[in-house]
């Protein structure tokens, strides 16, 4: 049987150990529970069983664990230094801290292989069905809750290291990742030079969700309009090449749903 109750009071007394007067592990901590709801959200539309909709409630709980690392050591979420993925699996499993969240092992894999590619550019090959859904289910809660995190926390918060207030309504979209983003691609993280390019790779996540119910709720919410609006383009090429985002994001998203 899976206590997501107990697994939440383990999370609290994990968090304990960094500084929680810090907005950027604030911001995350939000986001965590933000994925938890999320993930709920898509397994009850997708009709699954309870003991899957308490699997993905406890994948989200544990999908960033390793972001807090991030923060403490380096002060930006930055993947580059440590894959908090990646990381994030080797803090649950290498000394069995996933046993204070969950009593049984026999999820083990499913939660391991859910973190780990919770945030790829893809999934990796050779899993079983369950496996996959569940990595489909925290993917896409994920990547809704970026959409909010980026209509409603600080971009100071989110991008601690480059946000210059001075500069950032005048930073360029770079050409490869506009040219990838209308030819409905995602955009890899190597390939992001400005903050603009991070928010246009979000924007640029509707192209990886997997399910109805998840583009549904980014056209309810009108988080194309809403992202693209945020920011003021003071660069004519960057504001025109925003429109155009503008316009290939939710005609994409119009003919999904349809």
């Amino acid at each position: 049987m899976i206590d997501f109750i107990k697994a939440q009071e383990s999370f609290k007394e994990y968090i304990e150990e960094y500084d929680l007067g810090n907005n950027s592990i604030k911001l995350k901590i939000k986001h965590t529970y933000e994925v938890v709801k999320k993930s709920e959200y898509i397994a009850n539309g997708l009709r699954l069983n309870k003991e899957n909709i308490e699997l993905a409630k406890i994948i989200a709980l544990l999908h960033d664990i390793g972001r807090f690392e991030q923060i403490k050591e380096f002060g930006e979420f930055n993947d580059k230094k440590i894959e908090h993925a990646e990381f994030g699996v080797k803090v649950l499993f290498d000394n069995g801290l996933i046993r204070n969240f969950i009593n049984e092992d026999k999820y083990d894999s499913i939660i391991y292989k859910a973190i780990y590619n919770h945030n790829k550019y893809k999934i990796k090959k050779n899993l079983n069905e369950k496996e996959l859904l569940h990595c489909r289910i925290i993917r896409d809660a994920d990547k809704l809750d970026n959409f909010r995190v980026k209509e409603k926390d600080k971009i100071e918060d989110m991008f601690p290291k480059i946000y210059n207030e001075n500069t950032i309504n005048y930073e360029t979209v770079s050409e490869k990742v506009y040219e990838d983003f209308i030819q409905h691609k995602c955009i890899k993280l190597e390939d992001r030079k400005t903050i603009i390019d991070y928010w246009v790779c979000v924007i640029a996540f509707i192209f990886d969700l997997n399910f109805n119910i998840s583009l549904q709720y980014v056209k309810e919410n009108n988080y194309i309009d809403v992202l693209v609006d945020r920011i003021e383009y003071k660069n004519k090429n960057t504001k025109q090449k925003m429109e155009d985002i503008r316009k290939c994001a939710n005609k994409y998203i119009e003919n999904r749903c349809n």
